[in-house]
């Protein structure tokens, strides 16, 4: 069985490259409330409502693009990492992979429906912004877990 929709190897590693700075920056912005000054763009806004008054669509405005920038590259770190072949891949390492996707959507929701039942809010809103993340790191640490777990076993045991 050949995956196809697979990266080469070789994107595993960069995706580490990527993700392991933006998780860091991630976490500083988290709890340090970090906004780069130099990143103000002007940049094309397709709907914005920051100023609670008056509803923006389709225009320009002045932007600090931190929090898009970091997101954007944890987002593809970890599609990267989540998305590259083993160096052996063969049929166990993909049920491996959709175990841990299967295990990843699973817990994923569960979080989601417990923040929908007992979270309100502004407080509700930084949930949903965290729950974009989660599906991609309980996957990666699912899946190196039973990787890691599997390297451990004796041939005869797998």
């Amino acid at each position: 069985m050949t995956p196809k929709l697979l990266l080469p190897n070789k994107y595993k590693k960069i995706g580490w490259v990527i993700l392991i700075p933006s998780t860091v920056l991630g976490l500083v912005l988290c709890f340090r409330d970090f906004g780069a000054d130099w990143l103000h763009l002007k940049t094309l806004v397709l709907a914005n409502d920051a100023t609670f008054d008056k509803k923006i669509y389709f225009t320009f405005t002045d932007v600090n693009f931190t929090n898009t920038l970091i997101g954007s590259a944890f987002i593809i770190g970890a599609l990267l990492i989540s998305f590259s072949k083993e160096k052996d891949e063969d049929e166990y390492i993909s049920e491996l992979r959709l175990s841990s996707l299967l295990w990843a959507v699973l817990i994923s929701y569960l979080l989601l429906l417990i923040a929908f039942l007992f979270v309100f809010g502004t407080p509700f809103l930084n949930v949903m912004v965290y729950n974009m993340f989660t599906l991609l790191i309980i996957f990666i640490a699912r899946f190196n877990y039973l990787m890691y777990k599997n390297s451990k076993k004796p041939i005869d045991e797998k």
